[in-house]
């Protein structure tokens, strides 16, 4: 299992924000922090002050070049 990392959410904070302050603007990870998070999803839109989120180790896929003349 990935190495698993925690962030306190702040004043209003969506999970949506949270994955683009933690992964640079990479709001994709929002599934896989709910993933991790069983039960996130039930707190509602904007997270409570305080929550705990746990975030998952972001993966990245190496981006290939095809060309169509290979």
């Amino acid at each position: 299992m990935a190495a698993l990392r925690s962030v306190i959410a702040k004043q209003g904070e969506t999970v949506d924000q949270i994955a683009a302050r933690c992964y640079d603007g990479d709001t994709a990870m929002v599934p896989a922090i709910l993933a991790a998070n069983p039960g996130l999803a039930d707190l509602g839109t904007a997270l409570p002050h305080g929550t705990t989120v746990m975030l998952p180790e972001k993966i990245t896929i190496p981006k290939t070049l095809t060309s169509l003349w290979d």
